[in-house]
């Protein structure tokens, strides 16, 4: 098999559940190609969280994985309180939502008090993802009369969302942050940020998470979609949370803007997930369906750097054969992309820059090297791509331009290595602190040759920043001989 084709270059985030929450089967599923391991801090306690934490570091560590662990907040959700027993909406009917703690006896209670401040007459409030909807006519006080557009079976606790309206509160709360507290002690390198309208939401979370941990902003708000510049810039990447984005705009417009959001991602260097109802059947069945198949290769065609699985491993029956299949479409559609057309001559084209500049106008350094890295892999038929890197932000920076060739990034920083593990097209290796480029580049050389990136007399382009251990200095281009 060639060099080129020995590693998948877009990762899998696997949703940790009850389905694999055993050693022996996280080995299973770790050993089918999960990359990224997403705890969702919407289920379960955070006891039961803390000991799925600990057992995915004992056996990444064990196998010596570059495995990153993406915990996913709970945010401001908005749901439907408690229930007698289920409502019947009909058409045309007309309901009354009311804060839990005031809801009198046939109202629809709410756990958002603030509903009646946020909508206007005309506000849409949509039930159940969307299955259900209610068209406001009328606010008094803290309550709100709707009539229903479309009706069905209302159960307790459904979620609710509402489109097109600014909803007052805040994207991080109070239990977020107590998370946040919690799981960051614990070392966890990612943090996902649920129901971002805004860059202020991430830059208020920022002011408490360490450095080190990267937070990712789920895009899931019409509102986000229209701030998405702001938020790429604050955030350290995005996640295509397609549920609830599904929900809140029109269904017919969330594949453009999952093109829109993975462009704008990677113009702007920054690792995106995409996820939700990927392989959706797969919960149920051992093989995906044919749009599914295309779904995920879709995702992959628009640049995305990964794509995750939900419930399809968290709670599944079939979460192992889930990564299997997304691990087969991901290399077939990764063979032919970067294989070049028969008979076409190699060239290659410089790609947009990002969206950064320096105040003159020019392109960053850091930019400038890796659209010199990239294009010099190819023109010169170099067998890899060498990243020395403390921050990640060098091996990141070379990735977003999509280089033909895999991208080898060694740091000596433990939450680098894991952290890399999210980003398309890179090999982490964590290896010794070392001050002194060649000791540094015999590293390299042994672990291209054993993984089998590069032969004895490949030439390889080597990027880092000088002096070294400066994140965000990227500014050498050295070509070298294996």
């Amino acid at each position: 098999m060639p060099a080129d084709q020995l590693i998948r270059r877009t990762k899998i985030v696997a949703t940790l559940g009850p389905a694999w929450d055993s050693i022996e089967r996280m080995h299973a599923l770790f050993d089918a190609g999960v990359n990224i391991v997403r705890i969702n801090a919407s289920h379960g306690s955070s006891t039961v969280r803390e000991e799925w934490i600990r057992r995915i570091q004992d056996v990444r560590q064990a196998r010596a994985l570059p495995t990153g662990i993406l915990v996913d907040l709970h945010g401001p959700r908005i749901r439907v309180g408690k229930l007698p027993e289920p409502l019947t909406l009909t058409p045309g009917q007309s309901v009354i939502f009311a804060p839990e703690a005031t809801a009198q006896e046939g109202d629809i209670p709410t756990t958002y008090p603030e509903l009646a401040g946020d909508v206007v007459l005309g506000s849409r409030i949509l039930l159940d993802d969307g299955l259900l909807a209610v068209d406001v006519t009328a606010v008094r006080g803290d309550r709100v009369e709707g009539r229903v557009r479309y009706g069905g079976l209302l159960k307790a606790n459904k979620g609710m969302n509402l489109p097109g309206v600014d909803v007052s509160a805040p994207a991080v709360t109070d239990t977020d942050r107590e998370e946040v507290l919690r799981v960051i002690a614990l070392g966890v390198e990612y943090i996902g940020v649920s129901f971002v309208r805004r860059a202020e939401d991430i830059e208020g979370l920022r002011a408490i998470v360490p450095k080190t941990v990267r937070l990712i902003a789920k895009i899931e708000k019409d509102t986000a979609v229209n701030n998405l510049n702001g938020i790429l810039e604050a955030s350290d990447g995005v996640m295509v949370a397609r549920g609830d984005l599904g929900v809140e705009l029109p269904f017919e417009q969330v594949p453009l803007v999952q093109k829109r959001i993975i462009s704008r991602a990677n113009r702007h260097g920054k690792p995106v997930i995409t996820a939700t109802q990927m392989l959706e059947s797969m919960i149920t069945n051992p093989r995906p369906t044919r749009a599914e198949a295309s779904d995920v290769a879709n995702a992959i065609l628009d640049g995305t750097d990964a794509v995750m699985l939900s419930a399809e491993t968290a709670v599944g029956s079939y979460g192992l054969e889930a990564v299997l299949a997304m691990d087969r479409i991901a290399r077939e559609v990764e063979a032919q992309r970067l294989r070049p057309p028969e008979g076409e001559r190699r060239r290659w084209s410089l790609p947009a820059p990002h969206v950064a500049r320096t105040e003159a106008g020019a392109t960053p350094t850091e930019d400038a090297i890796a659209v010199a890295v990239s294009a010099a892999s190819e023109l010169m038929q170099a067998a890899a791509i060498v990243c020395f890197t403390s921050s990640g932000f060098t091996a990141r920076t070379v990735s977003s331009y999509r280089p033909k060739v895999p991208i080898l990034a060694l740091t000596s920083e433990p939450e680098t290595y894991h952290q890399l593990g999210l980003v398309w097209g890179v090999v982490p290796v964590l290896m010794p602190h070392l001050n002194n480029y060649d000791p540094m580049w015999q590293v390299a050389r042994t672990e291209l040759l054993a993984r089998g990136l590069a032969r004895e007399g490949s030439r390889v382009v080597v990027t880092c920043g000088v002096p070294f251990d400066m994140p965000g200095t990227t500014n050498l281009l050295k070509v070298e001989t294996v």
